[in-house]
């Protein structure tokens, strides 16, 4: 499950697997559900990564 971080007033997302943090929630998701099958990220998914 991904965790929800809020920050500034805006809701952000971050892969409980990687740790990388991302404004949409499916991503974020979609990003954990694929670190957790394959023990690796996706440079599809974590292009869309962000710093907080």
């Amino acid at each position: 499950m991904v965790k929800e971080i809020k920050r500034s007033g805006k809701k952000y997302f971050e892969c409980e697997a990687c740790n990388f943090v991302y404004k949409d929630k499916k991503i974020a998701e979609e990003c954990e559900a694929y670190c957790k099958k394959h023990y690796a990220c996706s440079i599809e998914i974590t292009k869309h990564a962000i710093k907080i």
